[in-house]
């Protein structure tokens, strides 16, 4: 199962740097930390059961804050032409 976070960290830092050569550098530095996160945890060693909490703590996490984001903090005014 850690091998799968070190799966995830690969992807996320094949993110961050497509958008680090993209010029956006907020999103490249959030993936940079998903980046060190997953292989941080990677490297604990703990049960396919707590990977798997820990997975379902991220994702409720994101979908919280992306929610968050979306409806309160986008600006869609200046969006619509």
């Amino acid at each position: 199962m850690s091998n799968m976070y070190r799966v995830m960290a690969f992807f996320t830092c094949a993110f961050a740097v497509m958008a680090l050569a993209g010029g956006l550098l907020p999103m490249a530095f959030i993936f940079f930390a998903n980046t060190v996160l997953f292989v941080a945890v990677s490297f604990l060693n703990l049960s396919e059961r707590m990977y798997i909490y820990i997975f379902g703590a991220y994702l409720t996490l994101f979908f919280v804050l992306f929610t968050y984001w979306s409806a309160f903090m986008m600006d869609t005014a200046s969006s619509t032409q």
